[in-house]
């Protein structure tokens, strides 16, 4: 592992969190990835296709207990494979609702155990677009995915969190706030383009910012990692003093961020 040792941030979950890095959607870890780039280590361990079963199998290979270093932050996503219709196999991804609420409340449960600072946001089940995705079956495989379901799973994973003390993102209400939601979050009805990218980023920055974590998480809170002036940093215009180019331009920084937001960081 390359040094110095700086917070880890996991991602962990489904398609969702593994597309979360893919450049030509402006995936939501590479938002993050981006922001956090001298501060924290975003580390990706997306699963496409798994369900919240898959994910509480896993664990203890991904989390271990005994881990020399533990994350500061965990970003959970699960269920919106749990929620698809039951095949008449057996076989399929999806997850009764009581079995669903359970394997989260395993998942939060052991993240918590891992370190008394360790911080956990459950990401709520997002809505999607019924008639995208019946466009996209036509001559496929039905996935069995609808919108309602998704309602379903997302107030359980909701109150799951609720119930462990977890911070969580109401997505299934959050897209549908974006005006023509339909159209513009989805590359397929389910995966997220740039625009929904960007609601998941965003909702994670406030949730990031408005908690009252010591140390605070957020991005213009923490230490920049060998952020100090130089003499061998670029000369500035007057030719006397440097430019520390470690310190980003505000409005770089802060792009992906509500506007009404921040205004607020701005006068504070």
């Amino acid at each position: 592992m390359a040094g110095p040792s700086r917070p880890q941030f996991v991602l962990f979950g489904s398609s969702i969190v593994e597309l979360s890095f893919q450049a030509s959607n402006g995936g939501f870890g590479a938002i993050l990835a981006d922001l956090y780039y001298r501060q924290a280590d975003i580390v990706l361990r997306g699963y496409g296709g798994w369900n919240s079963r898959r994910g509480v199998q896993i664990l203890d290979q991904v989390f271990p207990k005994d881990g020399a270093v533990q994350p500061s932050l965990v970003i959970v996503y699960f269920g919106g494979n749990d929620s698809v219709d039951p095949h008449p196999s057996g076989l399929g991804p999806h997850v009764p609702l009581p079995d669903y609420i359970e394997n989260m409340k395993k998942i939060g449960t052991h993240l918590k155990g891992l370190s008394e600072n360790i911080r956990i946001i459950f990401l709520g089940v997002p809505p999607c677009n019924d008639e995208q995705i019946r466009k996209n079956e036509a001559n496929g495989r039905k996935s069995g995915r609808n919108n309602e379901s998704c309602r379903i799973y997302s107030e359980a994973c909701l109150k799951v969190s609720r119930e462990l003390g977890i911070k969580a993102i109401d997505l299934w209400h959050e897209v549908q706030e974006r005006e023509n939601w339909l159209n513009t979050c989805f590359t397929d009805g389910i995966h997220f383009t740039s625009e929904g990218n960007q609601i998941v980023a965003k909702e994670i920055l406030k949730v990031l910012r408005e908690a009252d974590w010591e140390p605070s998480l957020y991005h213009s809170k923490m230490p920049i990692e060998f952020g100090q002036d130089s003499p061998f940093d670029a000369v500035s215009a007057d030719g006397k003093t440097t430019v520390n180019t470690s310190k980003r331009p505000t409005s770089q920084i802060l792009q992906w961020e509500l506007s009404d937001d921040i205004e607020n960081e701005q006068s504070s």
